[in-house]
């Protein structure tokens, strides 16, 4: 059977339509003066663009479908803030699901890059799986935490908070999802798409 291989050029073509799909969220928020769509939107562009700005700067490239991994999460979370976690119930779930899947692709990269090439740090291939999700983990647990402390921030200005907390129950669901999120991802590398992803993102 011949396999299918999506064309190189493929992943930064989608890079591209995403990117711009954020401008038109970024554009749509400022047409609602919603400043919280504003803030969100112009902060997941900006993500979007470090890779890029990376490679140029100090020779780090990532690969092409970790770039769209990063762009698909950013719009994820911006389409949420124009209205879908309120309408659309599983939107919530499924983008700290796939965020935290990416924190864990991110984190198992680096890691790994550490450990090959440098001669003070090993680590046991059953620890660095361990590493990687409670990483992945503290990292849902230091967002959740910004997340409460920007709303009562923003309470104290007497302005409409940035990012939005539905509550603790709801924190408790997005921990949930965030350990499903890097379960899935921690899978997904073991069986083998961690090592083109490590030889790829290098200086």
């Amino acid at each position: 059977m011949r396999r299918f291989v999506l064309p190189t050029g493929s992943p930064r073509r989608i890079v591209l339509a995403l990117q711009a799909a954020l401008v038109v969220v970024l554009l749509a928020g400022l047409a609602l003066r919603n400043t919280s769509v504003v803030v969100n939107a112009t902060f997941s562009l900006a993500v979007t663009l470090l890779p890029a700005l990376l490679a140029r700067d100090f020779g780090v490239h990532f690969d092409p479908w970790l770039v769209l991994w990063i762009t698909l999460a950013a719009l994820l979370h911006s389409l949420g803030m124009v209205g879908v976690y309120e309408s659309v119930w599983w939107w919530d779930h499924l983008t700290h699901a796939f965020s935290a899947a990416l924190v864990t692709a991110i984190g198992y990269a680096i890691v790994v890059a550490v450990d090959r090439h440098s001669e003070t740090v090993h680590l046991p291939r059953a620890f660095l799986w361990l590493f990687v999700f409670l990483l992945t983990v503290a990292v849902g647990v230091v967002w959740e935490t910004m997340e409460f402390l920007t709303r009562e921030l923003a309470r104290v200005a007497g302005m409409r908070p940035v990012l939005i907390v539905y509550g603790v129950e709801d924190t408790i669901l997005d921990l949930v999802f965030d350990c499903v999120g890097a379960l899935l991802a921690a899978v997904l590398l073991h069986l083998g798409g961690g090592r083109s992803l490590v030889d790829r993102l290098r200086a």
